[in-house]
C-alpha cells in the first residue's frame, strides 16, 4: 500500500548509532527508533545523522516543522519511490503501488532498460514516480522536493599496510558480519560455488557450530554448470547441501511468474536461477537465506578491473610517442582489417576512451547499433546519450581517488544497487524468504575503504587481499576458480527447445507489434543471429522477452503513442 504523509514507514533492519534508539528498535520495533531518532534530530540537517545509521533500511517519516524525510541505506538493500501529486508526496517501497492506471510509461526509463538491462534510480518505468537512489534522502517541504546524497564513499588508503594484521581483522570482520545476518532461524545460504558464497558457507558453521544448509543451482549445459565447485566447498565445510538442476522447462514457467511479480522490467537472466534456488529452500522450510553478494565490489574481484587497468597503462605512454607513432599506425581502419595488427588497433581506440565510457564501449546495444534495432518513433522520444550522463555524473561524484576505486564506488551504484541486489531480492521476496548480505555490512565497507588499492587488484590479480586472507580457510580450488555465479544457457536452450522458443519469439514479436524494436531486427534476430550464436545474441533475446513479458502482466494494452 502507499503511505499518507503522517505515516512512517520503515523497512530493513537499520542500526542506530545512539544506544537508546537502538533499544527502542530491539523492544518496540524500528518505526518507534525512529520516531525518536526524528525527535532527538529536531530541525537539523538528516544527512549527517543518516550517515551514522547502518544496516539495510528504507524509511520515511516526519519530522520537525512539518518536513517529510525519505532515505534508503548506502546500497539500497530496501528500496523507496515516490510520487509527487496535488495533495502531497505519496511513498511506496514498489514503483507499482504509485502508478495509477491511467499514468503513462517512461519512453526514457524503457530506453535504459535496454542500454542496461535494468531501470536505473532515480527514474522509474512509470511517468511521475521516482526511486531514491542508494545513500540518498528526499526532504520535502513546503510542497518543495530535495534529493541529495547523505553518504559518498571517501576512500583513504594508508601509507603502509600490514597483511597479517589485516587479514586478522578481516576475517573477524567477515565473522561478524555473517553473524548479524544472522536472525534465529534455519542457517542457509546460496551457495555458487564462487570464493564470496563459499566463504559465507564456512562462516555460518564456524559461528553456528552447525552444519549450513546451502542452496545451489546447476544447469546440464557445457560451459555453464558450476556445481562441482559448489561441491568442494560443501564437502570441505561439511554443510548440508541441496542441489537443483534448472531445466528449460522450469524457464517456460518461472519467466512470467518473475515477470508478474516484478514492480518494473529486469533483465538480469540470473534472477530465474536465483528463484528457483530460493524456492527449493523454502520447500524446506528456510526463511531467511544469506547471499554472498559484494565481495567481487568492494574487494575488487570483477574482470573488468584488471582489463581497464590494461587500458589504463596506454597514458603511461609519452605523448609524442602515441601521437607520432602508436596513434598513425594502429588508429585507422586500413590496419583494423589486418589480422595481425587488429587487436593493436582495438585497444588503441578503446584505450583512448575516457572513464567511465570505456565501460561501455561493447554495450550490446551500441555493438548492435540503435537505428538497426529501435524504431524512429522510439528514437525521437528518448536521448540516447541519457545512460552516458548518468554514469558520469555518478563516477563525478568520487573524485581524487585511484582509478581501480572509483570503478569499485561506480559498481556499488550499477553492479550491485541497480542489478545484482535487486535480482536476489526480487527472486527472494518471490519464493517467499528474506535474504541478508553479510560481506556488505558496514563495518566490512569500511574496512574496504581503508585497503590499499594494490591489495584488491595486485598488479592483474583480482581481490588478491580477499584471496589470500582467506588462503587456508577456504579450499585452494575455490581461491583459484574462475568466476561463474549463477549464468543461465538461455541462448542455447532456445535454439534446442521447442517450448522455450516458442515462448521467446512469441514475446519479442508481440513487442515489436509495441512500436518499441524494429521488426525487421527481430526476424533477424530470430533466424539469423541467435541461431549462428546463441550465447551471445540469446542476450538480447531475453531482455527483449522479459520487457515483454512485464508489460504484458502490468500494462498489456500499451503502444508507443
Amino acid at each position: 500500500m502507499s503511505h499518507a504523509l503522517q505515516d512512517v514507514l520503515s523497512l530493513g533492519s537499520p542500526r542506530f548509532d545512539q544506544p537508546e534508539h537502538q533499544r527502542l528498535c530491539r523492544e518496540q520495533g524500528a518505526a518507534a527508533a525512529w520516531s525518536a531518532w526524528a525527535h532527538d534530530l529536531g530541525t537539523a540537517d538528516p544527512a549527517p545523522a543518516l550517515a551514522r545509521i547502518r544496516g539495510g533500511f528504507a524509511v520515511a517519516l516526519p519530522l520537525s516543522g512539518d518536513r517529510l524525510l525519505l532515505a534508503v541505506d548506502r546500497f539500497a538493500i530496501e528500496t523507496l519511490c515516490f510520487k509527487v501529486e496535488a495533495e502531497g508526496l505519496r511513498y511506496a517501497a514498489r514503483a507499482d503501488t504509485l502508478a495509477r492506471p491511467g499514468d503513462g510509461l517512461e519512453a526514457q526509463a524503457l530506453f535504459d532498460y535496454l542500454y542496461f538491462h535494468a531501470i536505473p534510480s532515480p527514474e522509474t518505468v512509470f511517468q511521475g514516480v521516482q526511486r531514491l537512489s542508494a545513500g540518498h534522502m528526499a526532504l520535502w517541504d513546503m510542497g518543495r522536493l530535495t534529493l541529495k546524497p547523505f553518504w559518498t564513499p571517501t576512500f583513504k588508503e594508508p601509507k603502509s599496510a600490514q597483511f597479517e594484521s589485516l587479514k586478522a581483522e578481516f576475517l573477524r570482520l567477515v565473522e561478524q558480519g555473517v553473524r548479524s545476518q544472522l536472525d534465529g532461524s534455519k542457517a542457509a545460504c546460496f551457495l555458487s560455488g564462487g570464493t564470496d558464497s563459499s566463504t559465507v558457507a564456512g562462516m555460518i558453521t564456524k559461528v553456528t557450530g552447525q552444519p549450513a544448509d546451502c542452496y545451489s543451482i546447476g544447469f546440464e549445459a557445457e560451459g555453464y554448470d558450476e556445481m562441482a565447485y559448489a561441491r568442494i566447498a560443501a564437502q570441505h565445510f561439511g554443510v548440508r547441501h541441496h542441489e537443483y538442476y534448472v531445466t528449460p522447462d522450469d524457464l517456460v514457467t518461472g519467466i512470467p511468474k518473475l515477470a508478474q511479480h516484478l514492480d518494473q522490467p529486469f533483465g538480469n537472466s540470473s534472477a530465474v536461477p536465483a528463484y528457483f534456488c530460493a524456492a527449493q529452500a523454502k520447500a524446506d522450510g528456510v526463511t531467511h537465506l544469506l547471499a554472498g553478494d559484494g565481495g567481487d565490489e568492494l574487494f575488487g574481484g570483477n574482470s573488468r578491473y584488471a582489463k581497464q587497468r590494461v587500458f589504463g597503462w596506454y597514458q603511461d605512454v609519452p605523448q609524442l610517442l602515441r601521437s607520432a607513432l602508436l596513434e598513425p599506425l594502429f588508429d585507422n581502419s586500413v590496419m583494423a582489417k589486418v589480422p595481425l595488427l587488429k587487436k593493436g588497433s582495438s585497444y588503441i581506440e578503446q584505450a583512448k576512451v575516457p572513464m567511465p565510457a570505456r565501460l561501455q564501449m561493447y554495450n550490446l546495444l551500441r555493438r548492435l547499433g540503435m537505428e538497426r534495432v529501435l524504431t524512429p518513433g522510439f528514437l525521437g522520444q528518448i536521448a540516447t546519450d541519457g545512460p552516458n550522463r548518468l554514469q558520469q555524473a555518478v563516477w563525478d561524484a568520487v573524485p581524487d581517488h585511484a582509478e581501480l576505486n572509483r570503478m569499485l564506488a561506480f559498481d556499488w551504484r550499477f553492479t550491485l544497487a541497480e542489478s545484482d541486489l535487486p535480482k536476489v531480492r526480487g527472486s527472494c521476496q518471490l519464493a517467499g524468504v528474506t535474504v541478508g548480505y553479510p560481506l556488505l555490512d558496514e563495518a566490512l565497507l569500511d574496512f574496504s575503504l581503508t585497503l590499499p588499492a594494490e591489495y584488491k587488484l595486485k598488479g592483474l590479480k583480482l581481490r588478491w587481499f580477499f584471496k589470500e586472507a582467506l588462503r587456508g580457510f577456504l579450499p585452494e580450488a575455490i581461491i583459484t576458480k574462475q568466476k561463474h555465479g549463477f549464468g543461465l544457457p538461455f541462448g542455447t536452450w532456445a535454439t534446442r527447445h521447442a517450448p522455450l522458443r516458442e515462448l521467446a519469439t512469441d514475446s519479442v514479436q508481440a513487442l515489436a507489434a509495441r512500436g518499441v524494436v524494429q521488426p525487421a531486427f527481430i526476424k533477424e534476430l530470430l533466424t539469423e543471429l541467435m541461431p549462428a550464436h546463441p550465447g551471445y545474441y540469446g542476450e538480447m533475446v531475453w531482455i527483449l522477452m522479459m520487457l515483454e513479458q512485464w508489460l504484458q502482466h502490468h500494462r498489456p494494452e500499451w503502444r508507443l503513442r
